[in-house]
Order: structure tokens, then sequence, then C-alpha cells
């Protein structure tokens, strides 16, 4: 079995020996390094090639979001998990539009994060479900405000089917081979799915896809 080499990135030492401990007692994860503040990170990252980066936002000399941005830019293949002590929706788009996979608090890390290493490493994308509750509430609560229906229902049944795809994170080209499709019309049906829903990029895709339960 293949491994999934994992680079942990947090300024506190005893939180990464306690991230370290908690993921190599699993037998198809390893940890392939640490780095102590997010210039380091990113390093780390370029040489080590790891599948996924755990990263703290709140690291020195490069936050963790402008981190997480030059990694993604830098080794794409490469997924990374955004943990941090934040819950309101900013940190999370800030995230999302860094190019993150997953978002997880830090207290939920002990039963969280080998799911989302997991999840991130098979391309899926992942959050706590604290997170993923309080999107949901804040959705329905705009939606309440605003006095207006919900736009999902605009969406044909195959725009649905698509946009779980492009938010567990398939390109163009992967959802178009699913649904044996070809790749422009795959473009066209994510055109369409943006503007019925108001969204302006992947990013807000996704996170609309997590208020509405559509992927965990």
């Amino acid at each position: 079995m293949k491994k999934v080499r994992i680079l942990l990135a947090d300024d506190h030492t005893v939180m990464r020996a306690g991230l370290r401990a908690l993921l190599e007692r699993q037998p198809n994860l390893e940890v392939v390094g640490e780095g102590e503040n997010g210039r380091q990170t990113v390093e780390l990252a370029v040489s080590l090639r790891p599948d996924v980066v755990v990263m703290d936002v709140g690291m020195p000399v490069l936050n963790g979001i402008e981190a997480t941005k030059t990694i993604v830019t830098q080794r794409p293949a490469t997924a990374v998990v955004i943990l941090s002590v934040h819950a309101d929706e900013s940190y999370v788009m800030r995230a999302l539009k860094a190019g993150a996979r997953g978002y997880l608090l830090k207290d939920s890390a002990a039963t969280d994060l080998i799911s989302a290493i997991q999840a991130v490493s098979q391309g899926k994308s992942f959050f706590s479900s604290t997170i993923r509750l309080i999107l949901a509430e804040d959705y329905a609560r705009a939606i309440k405000k605003k006095g207006v229906a919900d736009s999902y229902e605009l969406l044909t049944p195959r725009e649905r089917e698509i946009l779980q795809l492009l938010a567990e994170g398939k390109t163009n080209k992967e959802v178009a081979s699913s649904l044996d499709i070809s790749v422009y019309t795959a473009e066209t049906h994510r055109g369409n799915i943006l503007q019925k829903l108001n969204l302006h990029s992947l990013a807000e895709l996704v996170l609309y896809a997590v208020r509405k339960g559509i992927i965990s």
C-alpha cells in the first residue's frame, strides 16, 4: 500500500509533535517533514514533494494562507489542509481562494485530521463538522433575510451533478470524462452554474456546496 506523505506546518513544537504522533499511528500515513514558519514550509513542500501539507493559519514569516497559495502554485499535486482556530466564513473563503482543499478547526484535529488527509489525497474536499454547520446556518439566514427562493432550484439535474463533481475537486476534463461529454460542454455547464448561483469563482462554488451540504 502506498503511503500518503505528509508535511506538518505549525510554529508550536508541541502541536507538531502531537500531530505527528496521531498520524504515525496510521499504517498508510507518513510524516516526511515539519515546518515551523511559512517560508520554510514552502521550501520543504518543493523539496520533499509531499502529497498533503497540514498548514496552521497563524504562521510566522509567511502566514499559512500565503504559504498555501505559493505551494499550490509551485506544487499543484500537493493538497493543503488548513488548521485554524477561526470558525468564520471569511477565513474559510480566504483558504479556498488560496487553493486549500480542507479546513479544520484545531479542536477537531484529533477526530477529523486523518479523514481530512485521506479525502484531500484523493482529490476531494473536507471541512470540520462545525464549519459545515456554521456555513449552512449562515446560508439559511441569508436566504430567509433576502426573502428569495434558493437558487439551487434553478439548476437542472445535470448541472447539479456537475456542481458536485466540481466541488469535489474535479477539473473540467475530469468532469467531461466522468459524464461522457465534451470538455466544451462541461465548461459551458460550469459557466451556467456560476451564473445561476451568482458565484464568481471555483472557491465560491466549493463554499456554496459546503453550505448546502452537497460535499463534506
